[in-house]
């Protein structure tokens, strides 16, 4: 099981950033992107983190 600690966004969200991140290895702006797409709002600063 993970667990999240002080997250700001449910568990499913970043795990799907993580994938996405891991897999096509693209950028924290890609992924910004690929992350609005689906309707949530995080900076790329927020990701890096």
């Amino acid at each position: 099981m993970i667990f999240l600690k002080s997250c700001h966004f449910p568990k499913e969200t970043v795990l799907c950033a993580a994938y996405f991140y891991l897999l096509y290895t693209v950028s924290y702006r890609d992924l910004e992107e690929i992350m609005a797409k689906r309707g949530v709002r995080v900076d790329h600063a927020t990701l890096n983190r």
